[in-house]
């Protein structure tokens, strides 16, 4: 069922809301019953001059491109610049075990009987439940109210394992890559599906960012969302790369990744000759990409989170640079992040997890 408003809101001190934008907030208005007892990171895409309103009682900081550069420095390179993809700055300058992100068109979606989806509180639920990746249970969820583990499946893998990501969908549009949605400009979603499932180990997955919830400290620093926009060959990947990137650590660390549940209300369809643009490259790219991220091992070594992506960066730029060159490019700025991110959270706090427990 649809997550309702609660009293007490979970995981008040625990959590931080990560908004990429390049305009005024007011979609908080709607979002107020929700987010307004939690923390908001605000990164301000664009141009830096430009003030960003945000409605009052809302407990935030902001940090726009001059913010960026000041605190990361020269390594300040590796986090795209107008493009959304800026919202894992977000993640990196977060203390919060928890991180959900939302963009700026995303509004309150209803369940069919007419409730308001609190969405932060779905994917709360979604996170604090075992996820399970090694054997798939036909009634999903079984963690979920009014279901459980159907018959046949096996005693031994009913604890689960910790879930590291919880990725949620979209009422009304969906979102379609550019050919998709020339094809079909009219069309929307309207179905509305009451289930959540763990995505299978080995399985990959088109991760969206604009309805997603993780766990920072097990699975943070695989949350890269590439080098995109200005002066990039590519756009509108930044969520597919850390999808793919992050599912692959989360198979080798023994965690967990969840869909479905909860829905947001998709309000704006971009542009999809702009769209075109922006993905053409990585529409051929990404025929090369999945059979590379299908095949890639990690060695047993790789016991954090960082080891994992930076022996990921390594075989990148082996296998992928002879692709094109952004991959170089793409694998020195992973390796770029991984230190930016060890800078701003020292050994012994977030994104140091060994299969989900401390090193």
């Amino acid at each position: 069922m649809a997550a309702s408003r609660s009293s007490t809101p979970l995981l008040k001190d625990e959590l931080d809301i990560v908004i990429p934008t390049i305009r005024n907030l007011d979609f908080l208005e709607m979002w107020r019953p929700f987010f307004q007892p939690y923390h908001l990171i605000i990164v301000q895409d664009g141009d830096p001059s430009k003030t960003i309103k945000v409605p009052d009682g809302f407990d935030y900081e902001l940090y726009n491109r001059n913010d960026i550069n000041k605190i990361l420095g020269p390594k300040a390179n590796c986090i795209s610049f107008k493009d959304s993809a800026c919202r894992c700055f977000g993640y990196m300058v977060s203390k919060k075990k928890y991180i959900f992100t939302i963009d700026d068109d995303c509004f309150v979606a209803k369940d069919p009987s007419g409730k308001e989806i609190n969405a932060l509180e779905q994917h709360i639920k979604n996170l604090l439940s075992p996820s399970t990746p090694f054997f798939f249970n036909t009634l999903y969820d079984p963690y979920c109210e009014g279901t459980d583990f159907v018959r046949g499946y096996p005693f031994s893998l009913r604890e689960g394992v910790p879930t590291a990501v919880s990725h949620g969908l979209w009422l009304n549009i969906p979102d379609y890559d550019a050919p998709t949605q020339l094809v079909k400009p009219l069309e929307r979603n309207t179905r509305y599906v009451d289930a959540v499932m763990t995505v299978p180990k080995g399985t990959l997955f088109p991760m969206c960012g604009m309805n997603l919830a993780f766990n920072r400290e097990l699975i943070g620093p695989a949350m890269y969302f590439g080098l995109m926009g200005d002066g990039q060959p590519i756009g509108r990947y930044d969520d597919m790369w850390a999808g793919w990137c992050t599912k692959v650590i989360c198979d080798h660390l023994g965690l967990g990744v969840k869909t479905g549940l909860p829905y947001i209300w998709h309000s704006k369809a971009s542009n999809p000759f702009v769209n075109l643009k922006k993905e053409y490259k990585g529409i051929y790219w990404q025929e090369e990409l999945i059979p590379f991220f299908q095949s890639v091992t990690l060695p047993k070594d790789c016991t954090t989170v960082q080891k994992c992506y930076v022996e990921l960066s390594k075989q990148v730029k082996a296998k992928l640079g002879k692709v094109d060159d952004y991959f170089n490019k793409l694998a020195d700025a992973m390796v770029t992040w991984i230190d930016a991110w060890d800078e701003l959270n020292p050994s012994g706090s977030s994104g140091k997890l060994a299969n989900g427990a401390a090193k």
